[in-house]
C-alpha cells in the first residue's frame, strides 16, 4: 500500500506540473518517499484544524516542489483534488511556492533556496520557548 501511495504522490505532482505547464517533477520524484514517510509515521498534526498550536510543522525550502507538497496534502485532507487542478492558477490554493495563511498545511511561505532551513530552526527555537515558557506558568 506504502508504494501505491508514493507513487500515486509522484502522479499526481507530475499531473500538475504538466496540466500547468510550468515547473519540474524532480523533487516530487525524489521525495516523495520522504514526505510520504514523514506524514505517515512521524508527523503530529490534526486533520480538524491544521493551526493546532501543537502540531509538527513541514518546512519546504525548495518551492519548486510545491505540487509535491500539496499531493501529500491532500492525502492528509487538508486539499481537495479540484485545488490540485487549479495548480498555478491565480488566486487559487495550490500556487507555484506555498503560502502560510492561504493553503491549509502550509506553515511557512518559501521563495529563495534555502530561506526554509533558517525559517525552520527559528520555528522549532520558538517552539522550545514556547513549551519551556508554558511549563514554568503552570
Amino acid at each position: 500500500m506504502d508504494d501505491k501511495v508514493i507513487n500515486s504522490i509522484k502522479g499526481l505532482s507530475i499531473d500538475m506540473i504538466k496540466k500547468a505547464n510550468s515547473g519540474h517533477p524532480g523533487i516530487a520524484l525524489g521525495a516523495a518517499p520522504i514526505i510520504y514517510t514523514l506524514y505517515k509515521n512521524h508527523m503530529n498534526i490534526s486533520l480538524e484544524d491544521d493551526k493546532w498550536i501543537s502540531r509538527d510543522r513541514f518546512v519546504l525550502s525548495g518551492g519548486h516542489g510545491s505540487a509535491m507538497l500539496y499531493a501529500m496534502l491532500y492525502y492528509v485532507g487538508y486539499l481537495s483534488l479540484e485545488n490540485l487542478k487549479k495548480f498555478r492558477h491565480i488566486n487559487s490554493l495550490t500556487p507555484g511556492h506555498p503560502e502560510t495563511k492561504l493553503t491549509p498545511g502550509v506553515d511557512m511561505t518559501t521563495g529563495p533556496l534555502g530561506q526554509g532551513i533558517a525559517a525552520a530552526v527559528g520555528m522549532a527555537i520558538a517552539e522550545k520557548y514556547y513549551n519551556a515558557t508554558l511549563e514554568d506558568n503552570s
